[in-house]
């Protein structure tokens, strides 16, 4: 396992940002798991495991320890179940299980990252989530160097969270998942804009359901294409927030007009950031210097050329300051800050 000094960052993200790694490895088994975290913790380094980038902003001072990229692959499949390595890309796993006819996950593609980041943030995107289809997951106890396995229950998935971003953020490092998929099951067609897609169509394929999901997402600027502007960003930088009714009320009559909501349970109302991010002034091809938001896509923050993260971090501050100002809701970001 090579250990290699101030690696720049940038290339290893998808908003193409961040200084220097003091130290940089890739990790492709279990055991160069634990020799990496070995490797810090005897010098007394801070250590950062990184998957595909897609959902992190790397500081402009970089990391002051040991960077560590998952790369962990195989795929084994045991009848319905599928053992994948943390470090496969996600959206080549999608199109492996649909290719071979099986559904659950057919309208996560597109979904820049891999594998190991999906029960971490309950990755969802058009009416699905992980946690429908996740039946395990193995991580190392970063404290103990122990490897442990989650049964979905132990996971605490809710609206992108589980306990591996919440209660237990930075205690593991995700090795492999076990999704349990269906054998020529239905494909989920649910979210409006795949109704609206599907309207003179009766009964998609998966692999037409699949495929519509990543032409959505490069129309919103939300694929990852080499050379597309749009697309060097995190993904969606704000969470859709959760709120009162009561909250709700308020701002709906403030706005005096209809007002985008989605039931959240127990009496409470989920709001579109977009939504909000749009109310508030901020458009799609919004600039702030070399940072922006998407010209597809509201809640995508970009890289317009040369931004730092410095950059994007004023953007997103004045972002938060208005929203909260004029709707009373503080809306909270998606990426995970390395450094």
């Amino acid at each position: 396992m090579e250990f290699r000094e101030q690696v720049p960052l940038a290339p290893y993200t998808t908003f193409r940002i961040g200084g220097p790694a003091r130290w940089f490895a890739e990790a492709a088994s279990e055991a160069e798991i634990l020799e990496a975290v070995e490797f810090a913790r005897e010098r007394g380094l801070p250590l950062f495991a990184l998957g595909g980038g897609s959902n992190v902003l790397a500081a402009d001072a970089g990391y002051p320890g040991l960077v560590m990229r998952v790369a962990l692959k195989g795929i084994v499949q045991q009848g319905d179940a599928f053992e994948v390595g943390a470090g496969e890309d996600w959206d080549g796993f999608v199109a492996y299980a649909v290719e071979r006819g099986y559904a659950g996950i057919e309208c996560l593609a597109g979904i820049p990252g891999t594998v190991g980041g999906t029960p971490i943030q309950n990755v969802g995107a058009y009416g699905q989530e992980v946690a429908e289809t996740v039946a395990q997951v193995r991580a190392l106890h970063v404290p103990t160097l122990e490897f442990v396995e989650f049964a979905n229950a132990e996971c605490g998935f809710a609206y992108r969270r589980s306990i591996f971003n919440s209660t237990e953020r930075g205690k593991y490092i995700v090795t492999r998942v076990r999704y349990v998929l269906r054998k020529d099951g239905t494909p989920r067609v649910a979210y409006a804009d795949l109704k609206k897609y599907f309207q003179d169509s009766a009964e998609p394929s998966l692999e037409e359901v699949s495929a519509a999901v990543r032409e959505i997402r490069r129309g919103k600027g939300m694929y990852i294409v080499e050379g597309d502007p749009d697309a060097r960003s995190a993904g969606s930088f704000f969470k859709n927030p959760v709120i009162s009714a009561k909250h709700f009320a308020k701002i709906a009559t403030q706005e005096g007009s209809e007002v985008p909501h989605y039931p959240a349970g127990d009496g409470a109302v989920k709001l579109p950031a977009a939504w909000l991010l749009e109310r508030a002034g901020f458009h799609k091809g919004y600039a702030m210097g070399a940072a922006g938001i998407s010209s597809r896509h509201t809640l995508a923050l970009i890289n317009r050329g040369g931004a730092r993260a410095a950059d994007i971090f004023a953007l997103r501050d004045k972002i938060l300051a208005t929203v909260e100002e004029r709707f009373g809701v503080r809306l909270e970001p998606e990426p995970v800050l390395i450094g």
